[in-house]
């Protein structure tokens, strides 16, 4: 499990850009925990993250990416045209973080808010971490 994808697991944004990931990962790379959950947590600690992040986050090993950095090397990997969003690495992350904060600190307001994390589909419940 070398390809960890930290969410907010009571965002229905974050929750939606699971389902996205997962439907475009055909290679099955992605293993997924909620911020919220235990795993999520104690990936956080082990990494050195400050577990108040408000960001999604990618592992990969023993490193660690967030924010814009992280989507982007996650669209390198799905299928389809979305792995072309890869070459806007090359945009300042400060850049491209910009974009990132907004939708961060408007996620709840604009996409809602769950009242506990959801429960994955059986098909795909051995991606997810607990």
């Amino acid at each position: 499990m070398n390809h960890i994808i930290l969410f907010d697991g009571v965002c229905n944004f974050c929750n939606s850009s699971v389902q996205f990931i997962l439907k475009r990962d055909s290679k099955q790379l992605y293993h997924f925990a909620s911020l919220q959950s235990d795993a999520g947590k104690a990936l956080l600690k082990k990494h050195g993250i400050p577990e108040d992040t408000n960001s999604f986050v990618l592992i990969e090993g023993d490193r660690f990416f967030t924010k814009s950095s992280a989507a982007l090397r996650v669209c390198r990997n799905l299928k389809g045209l979305y792995r072309f969003l890869y070459i806007f690495r090359f945009i300042p992350a400060p850049i491209r973080d910009i974009f990132y904060h907004v939708i961060a600190n408007n996620r709840y307001k604009w996409f809602g808010k769950q009242e506990s994390c959801m429960l994955p589909p059986p098909d795909v419940r051995k991606r997810f971490l607990d």
